[in-house]
């Protein structure tokens, strides 16, 4: 089933992929033209939806037909909508029994309800959840197949996205990873949503693209850097990245000429997480003075002084540092005010959470384009 579900998905974006080349879509009014003929379909598509729920049979699949009554082609009607005025074919039956939910008999002014089942999707409300607000609040019956057929519009327009070309130079990309359960051939599995942030030489923020994978791991990270590579991004000045084993490989291969800033809130957390309750204070007390330090030299001399205090209880713990260093301290080449922008990942965490905010109610994803739909719409409505 899930085979099927994904094939027709990739049919459809194909198709709406040829639609426009076809349209040729190139500026801001073919852009506003072509979001005018998608709402069209998709009203369309969910009038269809609701004529073939009222039969009880598919077009064509007369075998399992158990009514008098059948399709009777369509009828067009000029609505109004938030993208202005558009014409949709409203499909009719033989016996004049179909009363449409989605746009009703008579109705001319849509702009009330076309978009709130994508709203709606980008709050991380539930499919049920949606279909019980729209009868509640319009009186459409609107039920889970149909909720994810209109949202699956979306997921051209998350293609188009991740493909967007990018600046030739960023002055600093901060990469990090959000792990969500997803189901895959019927079972639930661990992914991890792959964030690129990306900080332009103007200091503007843009998230340069989000990627649903396998478990994080540094191969894919590099993957995500050469793609990066082939949207126009020659060059990255600093990169900011937590302590996933083989980043820095990855980032090294990638972009050979780029400075690498290890995150140091994660270096703390990682480092003390060997460290008893009642020796924590002390010993981040003593860290404090590593990364606070004015100059490397002095950040050094407090390294040691960390090394002589504390190597002999918790000596993985100290070594850490010491191994990561030469991550570590790339901040000190960069005045203060520098500094606080690479030396952690907060930004990026920050951008997380909201994320986090939308997604908690689920427990687990039906597939990886529910998962990349809800991020995207959350994504716009964040960056917004």
């Amino acid at each position: 089933m899930m085979m099927e579900v994904k094939k027709m998905a990739r049919k459809n974006n194909t198709k709406l992929r040829e639609l426009m080349d076809e349209f040729g879509v190139k500026t801001m009014d073919d852009v506003h033209a072509f979001v005018k003929m998608l709402t069209a379909e998709t009203i369309q598509a969910a009038l269809d939806g609701e004529l073939e729920n009222e039969l009880g049979y598919s077009k064509y699949d007369y075998k399992n037909k158990n009514t008098d009554n059948s399709r009777n082609g369509y009828s067009t009607k000029t609505v109004q909508g938030a993208v202005g005025e558009m014409e949709i074919s409203v499909p009719r039956d033989r016996n004049g029994e179909f009363e449409p939910q989605l746009v009703k008999k008579h109705q001319t002014d849509i702009s009330a309800i076309e978009d709130k089942i994508i709203f709606m999707y980008s709050q991380g409300i539930s499919t049920r959840d949606i279909q019980k607000t729209m009868q509640e609040m319009y009186g459409i019956d609107v039920d889970d197949s149909r909720v994810s057929k209109i949202t699956d519009k979306v997921l051209p327009l998350v293609r188009e996205w991740q493909e967007r070309p990018l600046q030739s130079v960023y002055a600093m990309l901060m990469l990090d990873a959000i792990h969500y359960c997803v189901r895959d051939n019927g079972i639930v599995v661990k992914k991890a949503a792959y964030i690129a942030i990306g900080t332009d030489l103007e200091g503007r923020k843009d998230v340069l693209g989000i990627w649903v994978g396998a478990t994080e791991s540094s191969k894919y990270w590099l993957n995500v850097l050469n793609g990066l590579k082939n949207r126009g991004l020659k060059d990255i000045l600093i990169a900011s990245v937590d302590g996933l084993s083989g980043f820095v490989d990855a980032i090294n291969t990638a972009y050979p000429q780029t400075e690498v800033q290890r995150c140091i809130i994660h270096q703390i957390r990682s480092s003390t997480r060997y460290v008893s309750y009642k020796d924590r204070k002390a010993f981040t007390a003593d860290l404090k003075l590593i990364y606070k330090a004015a100059t490397e030299d002095l950040a050094l001399l407090a390294l040691e002084d960390l090394s002589n205090r504390w190597s002999a209880k918790y000596p993985l713990s100290v070594k850490s540092w010491q191994a990561n260093w030469p991550e570590l301290s790339t901040m000190f080449k960069y005045p203060p005010e520098i500094r606080k922008l690479i030396y952690t990942t907060n930004a990026i965490e920050n951008f997380n959470r909201q994320l986090r905010k939308v997604t908690k109610t689920k427990s687990a994803f039906v597939s990886d384009g529910a998962l990349m739909k809800v991020l995207y719409l959350a994504t716009m409505n964040i960056t917004e």
